[in-house]
């Protein structure tokens, strides 16, 4: 993994020990979200099932943990002129609330379609905006632009390390919530940093 936290091709995007440097990193920053199960859900599936629920984590997503790790893991003279980042909702939320907690500036590449309530979560959080067209190649040459013009560190949605061991936070506090789980299910999104999450899990629950 390169210096600016981007995944290099062969490499492995967070292993356990860069897992537990983040939770060390952000946890003063974060929810411990809580654990929550249904009697109704129980009985239909004859199984015990626990949800966690990032929808009460800063920022309303598990989003914020990836963020505020690669945002704090930046030295100052790194983050002195701030972060750019392109995101038509969570992430730009994350790195907004993140970067404001860290007291630099945010600069935040939107598709003009994003939904309204993205986009004020945003500005709610001290982002600054700029718009794009809806593409990844838009959003990609305006935030270079951005990057070039207020020398910014990119803070990318997917494609870095230091978000996707900050996503996987999630399962070290799951294991401390529910130490005798047996299965983990996740939805694979984000180009797979939700994966870490089962892949942590089962190196350490069952080896």
């Amino acid at each position: 993994m390169e210096n600016n936290g981007h995944i290099q091709s062969g490499k492995y995007a967070a292993d356990i020990s860069s897992i537990k440097d983040a939770k060390l990193r952000i946890e003063s920053f974060i929810h411990k979200t809580p654990i929550m199960s249904s009697e109704y859900l129980n009985s239909v599936s004859g199984r015990k099932l626990f949800f966690k629920c990032e929808c009460f984590q800063k920022g309303g997503a598990f989003k914020f943990r990836g963020a505020s790790n690669a945002i704090f893991s930046l030295g100052n003279d790194q983050a002195v002129k701030g972060v750019v980042t392109h995101s038509s909702g969570n992430h730009a939320a994350a790195v907004s609330l993140a970067a404001k907690l860290r007291g630099i500036p945010a600069y935040i590449v939107i598709p003009k379609n994003a939904p309204d309530c993205k986009v004020e979560n945003v500005r709610r959080y001290g982002g600054k905006i700029f718009w794009s067209e809806a593409t990844m190649q838009s959003r990609e040459s305006v935030s270079t632009k951005v990057m070039e013009d207020t020398g910014a560190i990119l803070i990318h949605p997917f494609n870095d390390g230091r978000i996707i061991s900050g996503q996987g936070t999630i399962s070290l506090e799951l294991l401390e919530q529910i130490p005798q789980i047996d299965t983990i299910i996740v939805p694979i999104s984000g180009l797979l940093s939700n994966f870490v999450l089962s892949n942590y899990l089962l190196l350490v629950h069952f080896t």
